[in-house]
């Protein structure tokens, strides 16, 4: 059995050290992902710069949720389904959003639906999706660009869901409510 260690401030590798400063700007804390991403001080700084870049693309709060939340449940990550609930939360997301998509019901609104269908079609057939499958994305009102958008939130998805599946990363406190 692989056991993981959790890394603060003091014990962190120095490359983790100002990686680790980024996430308390960032989350007023060290989340428990970042604690144990920074075992390899190049996989937490993948993933920030993934994060940073996935939030910058042209989707909106509530598109980055379907995108995020689709793929944590898909994958069945106990650590990013709350963490990105509080995420949404904080970003203004209505909850219902995360709700439908952990229960795997469709999404009221059909364009965050198109959304989270070709997300999910994405991931389960490895990027291999049909013209008619694509063709539905771009009906309700999606282009290329997001397309490709969402292979940047599977990149930065599957770093931390497989990170958290290995790790058994242990949810932060403040995530604890939305489990």
């Amino acid at each position: 059995m692989t056991e993981f260690t959790l890394y603060n401030l003091e014990t962190a590798p120095e490359a983790a050290k100002p990686l680790f400063e980024e996430s308390l700007k960032a989350f007023g804390m060290i989340p428990n992902l970042h604690a144990v991403m920074a075992e390899s001080p190049a996989l937490l700084e993948s993933y920030q710069a993934a994060h940073t870049l996935f939030q910058q693309t042209s989707f909106n709060p509530d598109e980055l949720t379907v995108v995020w939340q689709s793929i944590n449940v898909e994958n069945n990550c106990h650590y990013c389904i709350p963490a990105h609930t509080a995420i949404a939360e904080m970003m203004g997301v209505d909850s219902s959003i995360c709700e439908s998509i952990k229960n795997d019901t469709p999404l009221t609104n059909s364009k965050l639906e198109a959304l989270r269908v070709t997300t999910l079609a994405m991931i389960r057939q490895r990027g291999v999706i049909s013209d008619e499958e694509i063709q539905h994305f771009f009906d309700a009102g999606y282009s290329n660009q997001q397309l490709l958008e969402i292979v940047l939130g599977i990149s930065q998805k599957i770093m931390s869901n497989y990170t958290n599946h290995l790790a058994k990363t242990p949810i932060d406190e403040p995530f604890k409510k939305y489990i």
